[in-house]
Parts: C-alpha cells; sequence; structure tokens
C-alpha cells in the first residue's frame, strides 16, 4: 500500500516539478526567439505596399544582395528606401539621433553623450540638413520623398521590436523608444556624419595653438605638419596632366601670424568624446586607381576602388542594385554598387556607360575663430571694432529613460555657431552655459546649405565624362578624388568641392582672432580651377589621400584667380606610402588584369620599415639576443601578413619608438598615433640625431640621442614581444596582435560581455597594417594593435566586360545579429576573396535565392 501510494505521489508530483523547471526555460526560449527573430524581414513572396505605384521586383543572392527592378522612378526609389529599412533599419535610427544631437533619447542619459549631443545640437547638422531639403532642385527633392516614403512604409506599421532587437534589449533598460517617420532631412544629415568623418574631426587646430606654447612651431612642426615630401612621393596629378612646368615654387606658411589673442585656448578642449558613435580615432585612408587600355590586357579600362573607414557592425555600406525601365516619359536608369543605408541612390559603382570611386581629398575647410564677447551684453560679439547680435535659439534634449529633459542655449555668430559654449563640468554635470571666457566659433563648409544628393542622382545617370563632370560640380562637401572610367575606353580624375580662399596670411591651420575681416574667407576656388585629368599619357591615375597637386599649382591659381591670396587647398595630407606602393605595382605589375588589382589592394607591404631599418641595421648592441633579433628582423620582406612573425616585432619596436620619441614631449595635450604622419617625421628625424625631439625630457642630467633612443625600442619592442608571443620567435605572428573585432553600436559597447556577444563578431586575426595598401590601420595610442580603420570594401570595375566586375565588403548587407547575412561576408573579407558584381538580368537571375514582390495596395 505504501509502495502503491508513493507511485501515486510520484506520478502527480513529478510533472508538476518538470512543469516548474522546464516551463521558464520554454518561456525563455520563446522569448528569446521572438526577441531575436521577429525583426527578419521578409525577402521572399509577395507584400502589399501603400504608396507604391507600380509593381516592383526584388531579387537576392545567396549573399543578401538586392537588385530592385521598377518600373518608374519613383518606385526605384520607393522601394529603396524599403529595402533598406529592412534590412539596416537599426543603423539608420542610429544615425538619424546622432546627426540630431538625440543620442540619449535612445539609450538614457550618458554623461559622455550629453557632451556629444550638446555639441552636435550646437553645430546644428539637422537645420542645414533642413535648409537644403528646401533649396533643393525638384528632381533631386522628389529621390528623397521617394526613398523617405519608401522607408515609412516599412517602419510606421510595425512595432519596436519587429524592427530591431536593439529596441527589446534597450527597453530592459527602461527605454521606450518612439518609431518617428523618415524624412528627407534625415537622409541630408547623414551626410554631415560623413563630412565629419572624413575630414573635421581630423582637426588638429586646437592642438597646434596649445603645443606652439608648448614647445615652440619649429618643434611642433617637425611632428604635426612636417613637410610633405613633393618630389619623394607621388601627388595624384602630375605636372603634366596639368599643362604645368616645373618651377622652384615652395608652399611657403605663417603659422604664427593668427596666434597673436589666441593663448588662452590652450586651456580649452572644445571636442567632446564621440567615439561611442563614431569610432575611437580619426582615420587616415582610402585608395582608387584606374588604367586605361595602354596598361590592361583587355585594352578596357579597370578600375579599382576601397575606401577606409572605422570599423563597425553592420558594415557601413549597403550594396544595391537599382534597375528602372520606364514605359515611357522617362530615361532608364541601371546603376550597381555601395549605397549608404540612410541615403538614396549609389555612392560607388558603376552604370551601363561609367563607373567611379572615391577617396577622401583632406582638404582645409573650417576655420576656428576665437570671439570677442561684449563684457555688458553676453548677446553680442566684436566685429570690425563694433558689437554684431548673436542668433539665440534653444534645443532641449530628451532622455530615452525617462531623466528629466535639458535646456541649452546655443549662440551664432555669422562666422558660425559658438562650439564651446554649454560644457559639462566633470565632477558635477552640470551645464555650465555661456563660455564669455574663450568663446571659439566654427566656420566649416558642411554648415552651408550643399547639394551632394544632386551630385549622386547625376553621377548614378551620368554616359559621359562632360555629364560626369557636370555632376560633379555639385558635389560641395566632403570634398573627393573622384575617378572615373568609361566604356569608350577613357579615363579622368576630377576633385570636387567647396574649397576656402584664405587671405594670404591665413593659414587655416590656427585659430583665428575672430573679431576682425582679415581672416574671414574671401570667396571658395571656382570648380573649373580644381584639379582634373583626362586620359593622362602614362595609363592610370591613383590616389591614396595624398597630395593631389604640385606645388606649383598654387603659382599657376595665383596668377588665375588673382594674386595675395591663399589658395593651398590644405596641408594635412596623407604622406604617400600607399600611393607610391600602388604606383610601383601599377607599373610593375602591367599588363593588368582583374587579378592583378586584386593583388594590388591585398598587397601589406609597409614601406615605412623599408625606410627606417638602415637606422636599425647601424645599431650596435651589448646584447647578443638583441643583436640576434635585429639581424633576423634585417631579413624580413616588409610584408604585414597576418602569419607575419617579423611583422610582429617591427609592430612592437615601432609602438616603442613612438612612444620614447613623442609622448615625453607631447605631454597630455595629444598622443602621437604612429600612422603616416609619424613615419615621415620620424624618418625626418633620423637625419638629425641630435634633434631636441630625441631628448627625453624625463631623464634629468641626460641628453639622449637618436641612437639612445632607437636601442631602447627595440630593447622594449623585443620584451614584449616575447612577453605575448613567448620566446619561440618562430611561433610568432602578426594576427595574434593585429585583430578586427566587428563593434556593434551602441550594444556593442555596452560592457555587458552576453548582449555584446549577440551583436559583436571577432576578433579576428587580420593582414595590413596602418599604411600599407591593405590599410588595416592601427595605433599607438590605442595601447594595442586592434583594428580601427579598414577597407570597408573593395571593388573593381572591368569596363570591357561589366559582368566581370567583383567586390566584397566587410560584414554582411543585414543589420540584424540573427539574420543569416549579418556576418556571411567577414571570412572572405579576411582572406581577400571577392564575388561577382552582377549586373545583367539574366546574371541576377541565375544566382538569385529570394525573389520578394511588392505590389500597390489598393
Amino acid at each position: 500500500m505504501k509502495r502503491n501510494r508513493s507511485r501515486k505521489v510520484i506520478q502527480i508530483v513529478l510533472p508538476i516539478v518538470v512543469v516548474i523547471l522546464v516551463f521558464p526555460l520554454v518561456a525563455g526560449c520563446i522569448w528569446f526567439y521572438d526577441l531575436t527573430r521577429s525583426p527578419l524581414p521578409q525577402h521572399d513572396g509577395e507584400l502589399k505596399v501603400a504608396g507604391l505605384r507600380d509593381t516592383v521586383e526584388i531579387l537576392r543572392d545567396e549573399w543578401g544582395i538586392p537588385h530592385i527592378y521598377a518600373k518608374n522612378r519613383y518606385d526605384l526609389f520607393f522601394a529603396q528606401g524599403y529595402t533598406q529599412a529592412q534590412d539596416r533599419w537599426w543603423q539608420m535610427e542610429f544615425w538619424r539621433h546622432t546627426a540630431s544631437g538625440r543620442i540619449e533619447e535612445l539609450v538614457g542619459k550618458n554623461t559622455g553623450l550629453l557632451k556629444a549631443d550638446i555639441f552636435l545640437r550646437s553645430v546644428g547638422w539637422k537645420h542645414v540638413a533642413e535648409q537644403e531639403v528646401k533649396n533643393y532642385d525638384s528632381e533631386s527633392l522628389s529621390v528623397l520623398q521617394a526613398f523617405a516614403d519608401g522607408v515609412n512604409a516599412y517602419i510606421m506599421n510595425r512595432k519596436p521590436k519587429e524592427l530591431a532587437l536593439e529596441y527589446s534589449v534597450l527597453g530592459l533598460r527602461g527605454i521606450d523608444a518612439k518609431i518617428e517617420p523618415w524624412t528627407p532631412a534625415d537622409s541630408l544629415a547623414f551626410a554631415k556624419i560623413m563630412a565629419w568623418d572624413l575630414g573635421f574631426r581630423r582637426s588638429v587646430d586646437a592642438t597646434r595653438a596649445k603645443l606652439y606654447l608648448l614647445m615652440g612651431p619649429e618643434m611642433t612642426e617637425q611632428w604635426l605638419t612636417p613637410p610633405w615630401p613633393f618630389w619623394k612621393k607621388p601627388t595624384i596629378l602630375k605636372l603634366e596632366d596639368l599643362g604645368i612646368t616645373k618651377s622652384d615654387v615652395t608652399t611657403n606658411v605663417d603659422y604664427l601670424t593668427e596666434l597673436s589673442g589666441v593663448e588662452m585656448l590652450s586651456t580649452e578642449n572644445i571636442w567632446p568624446d564621440k567615439s561611442l558613435v563614431m569610432g575611437h580615432a580619426p582615420g587616415d585612408g582610402s585608395n582608387n586607381w584606374e588604367a586605361s587600355g595602354k596598361t590592361t590586357k583587355s585594352g578596357m579600362p579597370l578600375l579599382a576602388n576601397d575606401p577606409h573607414l572605422s570599423i563597425q557592425m553592420p558594415s557601413i555600406w549597403y550594396q544595391i542594385g537599382l534597375h528602372c525601365q520606364p514605359a515611357a516619359g522617362e530615361a532608364p536608369l541601371d546603376v550597381v554598387g555601395f549605397a549608404f543605408a540612410a541615403t538614396p541612390g549609389v555612392i560607388i559603382g558603376h552604370n551601363s556607360s561609367i563607373a567611379w570611386g572615391v577617396t577622401n581629398v583632406f582638404p582645409d575647410v573650417h576655420d576656428l575663430y576665437v570671439i570677442r564677447v561684449n563684457p555688458d551684453n553676453p548677446l553680442q560679439y566684436e566685429w570690425n571694432g563694433e558689437w554684431r547680435n548673436v542668433k539665440v535659439y534653444e534645443e532641449t534634449i530628451h532622455f530615452g529613460d525617462g531623466v528629466e529633459p535639458v535646456t541649452i542655449k546655443v549662440r551664432e555668430t555669422h562666422l558660425g555657431p559658438i562650439i564651446n559654449d554649454n560644457q559639462v563640468d566633470e565632477e558635477t554635470g552640470e551645464i555650465l552655459g555661456f563660455n564669455n571666457k574663450m568663446p571659439v566659433a566654427l566656420r566649416w563648409t558642411a554648415l552651408e546649405p550643399g547639394t551632394i544628393l544632386k551630385a549622386v542622382v547625376g553621377i548614378n545617370k551620368a554616359t559621359n565624362w562632360e555629364e560626369f563632370r557636370e555632376a560633379l560640380r555639385y558635389w560641395d562637401v566632403p570634398s573627393q578624388n573622384v575617378i572615373y572610367a568609361d566604356v569608350q575606353g577613357n579615363i579622368g580624375y576630377q576633385m570636387p568641392g567647396r574649397i576656402p580662399i584664405r587671405a594670404k596670411n591665413h593659414s587655416g591651420l590656427m585659430p583665428a582672432p575672430g573679431w576682425t575681416d582679415a581672416f574671414e574667407w574671401k570667396g571658395f576656388i571656382p570648380y573649373d580651377s580644381l584639379p582634373r585629368a583626362f586620359n593622362p599619357e602614362r595609363g592610370y591615375i591613383a590616389t591614396a589621400n595624398q597630395a593631389v597637386v604640385p606645388q606649383e599649382y598654387y603659382e599657376h591659381l595665383e596668377k588665375k584667380l588673382g594674386e595675395g591670396l591663399n589658395y593651398v587647398f590644405g596641408l594635412e595630407w596623407n604622406y604617400g606610402y600607399r600611393a607610391q606602393r600602388i604606383e610601383e605595382l601599377l607599373e610593375k605589375m602591367a599588363p593588368h588584369t582583374i587579378a592583378t588589382f586584386q593583388a594590388i589592394q591585398g598587397d601589406n607591404k609597409l614601406i615605412s620599415a623599408e625606410e627606417l631599418m638602415p637606422y636599425l641595421a647601424n645599431l650596435k648592441f651589448d646584447d647578443a639576443e638583441l643583436a640576434q633579433a635585429r639581424d633576423w628582423l634585417l631579413k624580413w620582406d616588409y610584408q604585414c601578413n597576418a602569419d607575419s612573425s617579423q611583422a610582429a616585432l617591427y609592430a612592437q619596436f615601432w609602438a616603442s619608438l613612438v612612444k620614447n620619441l613623442y609622448y615625453d614631449q607631447l605631454g597630455d595635450v595629444f598622443q602621437a598615433e604612429g600612422d603616416n604622419r609619424e613615419m615621415w617625421a620620424t624618418l625626418l628625424l633620423m637625419e638629425e640625431p641630435d634633434n631636441a625631439w630625441w631628448d627625453d625630457i624625463t631623464t634629468k642630467d641626460v641628453v639622449e640621442s637618436r641612437d639612445d633612443i632607437l636601442i631602447r625600442s627595440f630593447k622594449e619592442g623585443y620584451a614584449n614581444a616575447v612577453a605575448t608571443l613567448g620566446k619561440d620567435r618562430d611561433k610568432w605572428r602578426w594576427g595574434k596582435l593585429h585583430t578586427s573585432t566587428f563593434v556593434s553600436s551602441p550594444l556593442g559597447q555596452s560592457g555587458i560581455g552576453l548582449i555584446e556577444k549577440m551583436v559583436n563578431r571577432g576578433p579576428f586575426p587580420t593582414g595590413g597594417s596602418s599604411d600599407t595598401v591593405n590599410n588595416t590601420r592601427w595605433t599607438v595610442a590605442s595601447g594595442d594593435f586592434t583594428v580601427g580603420w579598414l577597407p570597408s570594401m573593395r571593388m573593381i570595375v572591368d569596363l570591357g566586360d561589366l559582368t566581370k566586375s567583383v567586390t566584397i565588403h566587410t560584414t554582411g548587407q543585414s543589420g540584424h545579429p540573427y539574420s543569416k547575412h549579418y556576418d556571411n561576408l567577414i571570412e572572405r573579407w579576411l582572406n581577400m576573396e571577392y564575388y561577382p558584381m552582377l549586373w545583367t538580368r539574366e546574371q541576377v537571375e541565375a544566382a538569385a535565392v529570394d525573389k520578394l514582390i511588392l505590389k500597390p495596395s489598393k
């Protein structure tokens, strides 16, 4: 009886226990599945969509790359907005909030982000974008509106959790995000993010002022802006391209002229930390080049591009094909390539007639002005001996976690907004209001209404060099090195952009007095006076952010446009290492094919190491182990492949050298990064073994020379290599130190391991280095060798047969962490592999794995 009773108890209790234990597990699995899978969009089948005018087909290949086929232009760009919102909505949402200074609406109050939001509200990117919408031509505005309509057709009838898992995860912190309609201004505001990312955030004007006070102009410029190596490294265009003869002209800059009255700027920190939203270090790179039929095996042009941008998850690029064959009234449009998720059109790619690619020019298109405020009225500032009124507008910053909003007042002068008002007290978190001690105004071309979307639309439609150049007339900011090739066999180059003309004594490299028109801009260089070339005799054009033109070009501009003014585009170019290597390989490997272009894109040779190695070879070591390690390093081929052991030792030596050479002098003003600037500056200092930079100012009663610092750095570098990689040099691998981790914003930087693992991918061993052609940039200042910037995509277009073009980008098409297309491209990117850049309908149909048909809802 007892046994039977026990059995009955077990029979009753066991299921209850199982339910109690299993139900939470099952419920948790269901919740997690819903969290991660409900945002995944439909890519196959049929959908009714309000707002469409006709049926649209969207075909995707195995990589998730869509090709959109529409019967009219409106539907084409509508479907582009719909498609990009399907795959990348969170990226679009985060970019939109960044551009508008509303980041904390998504993530809650955060002191660091509050500084960023205040700064972004002060510069007013969104306000400028709204003004641009009012100014745009009807065609560009129709494209923007169609794109916005498509985005809204996807997002406005879905709950946040159905759009992105980020909403659900942030909701656990009490963030109650509201989905707002997308607007044309949201797309245009994103262009301001790119303008900042591609140039302005490299600004060292304020740093230069501080260093002049700390160490004087001579030492400052030996590190910060060493003379550009004209005639030692290649400029983009040559004298023969420009029809100019060689002269003894040099570009002299009087840095000190602007220093008067701005000494107190050395106490100001005018730039907030925006690393959470834009990465930790400003990048320095992109490559593009092209070869005409003179130097290709096929006799037709090849064009290559690999823009170098901050490492992120998902990829900054969205690859897409846009195809429109209207029944009547409109011209056909077929264009494929790379877009930004937040914008319509194709930024880099090709149509049926032309191909194009871009790299950053890095012109100096901003200035800082120190403002004199009326001591009796903080809403007035001095200008030419009189008081002017500032414009004042209020900005209210809301917080997604329900914290009470704060309101700030932004002052704007005719030169631009004051950007160091409303500083946040580090200890109390209090917003300090107007800065009347040393207010600084920013003038920047991106803060003036622009027309870049008109340029993009025009390039997408262009069929020849003349139409291409006419479209680029509207590409105002950020200025780019744009290369061109066409199916007729032509190649060309055009630099577009709004480039300021300054007074002769105004370098643009220092904060300037903002109370006189002596330092006000004098206009802009006319578009037709900017550098261009068409079918150069040598048969190729290569750009890698180096100086655009020889110095003689500025003498030419002065004669053409008028003497007594400063027409220099800028003085902070890349120092030409990648450009030198690309041109070497273009000469050496001709005649070219897609395979040779792939080899160039994957080249890992570090020219700077080759330049410095003779100085290492001459060192006398007392330690036999160090001498042996140095001799072993001398046998290196200078290739920074992931499996290279010698690249690992050199990187450790270089990091120690940069610290020992520069950090003691720079103090806490700035940290040298070890990129191309330090590479060239260090080479020049090698020729001055007793230069003051070599002395370690922290050692009393000792004056170090070049060889003292080199020996110390090699000793430290070798010890660090042993400590991190072990004693056996044969087992050292550069890729163990140099890794890529693709980080999603903001969850990927949450500090919560489980969440970061959901959205981030890596680390992955990575080849290349800073300023190799395969430019996987790391910085000494970061404290390790992890990749900060990289080739964000690689593209090679064959103008002889567009169907043979190939490409790759870094992560995947999708921004949804649990999509199969979130990270499916990483391994191919790491291994320098490509996939076909599909072009014809036949190619697309043959490769299609999904077909989504969008039909108008009645």
